[in-house]
């Protein structure tokens, strides 16, 4: 019982930075208990950094729109005409690794290469002010996409366009 006694002070700061950092990474995602799921949801960790691999849109959108849900902005619908525009940028931009021009018509386009996740792409445009901007445009619909390639500099690429 004195052993107990002993570490009990120790154990009351570390239980409350366990509860913290579990409230810290629950917020991450945007608040509220529907974002925590699409905050672990596979989709969004799922690398893309290997042939083969299919990026989740529905799930990557779900995170953008739970983003903008927490700064009071519309969600975005998917759009596939969107995801073609996207992909034929992301597949443009892995192949020559020079970043594409916005098409005209789009409302936003965010750029990302090196990043091997989903999550992680979003982090880094949520964390950069100018793309965090981006993020919350004035726009209706999106389309992401990802191209992968093994012989330039980056491998992974990463396009998002909005639109209305």
């Amino acid at each position: 019982m004195t052993v107990l006694r002993l570490f009990k002070p120790a154990i009351l700061p570390l239980a409350a930075l366990v509860a913290g950092l579990t409230l810290a990474a629950c917020s991450m995602g945007g608040g509220g208990g529907g974002s925590t799921a699409i905050a672990l949801a596979p989709g969004l960790s799922a690398r893309m950094d290997q042939p083969g691999a299919t990026l989740d849109r529905a799930q990557a959108i779900a995170m953008i729109n739970a983003y903008r849900a927490t700064t009071g902005v519309g969600a975005l619908t998917p759009d596939a005409a969107l995801d073609g525009t996207s992909q034929a940028l992301a597949n443009q931009y892995a192949q020559t690794g020079t970043p594409p021009k916005t098409p005209q018509g789009l409302a936003v386009m965010k750029l990302s290469a090196g990043y091997a996740t989903f999550a992680e792409t979003f982090s880094g445009w949520r964390n950069n002010g100018a793309d965090a901007v981006g993020l919350r445009a004035a726009a209706s619909k999106a389309g992401v996409a990802v191209a992968f390639n093994p012989s330039s500099s980056y491998g992974v690429y990463w396009v998002l366009v909005l639109g209305n």
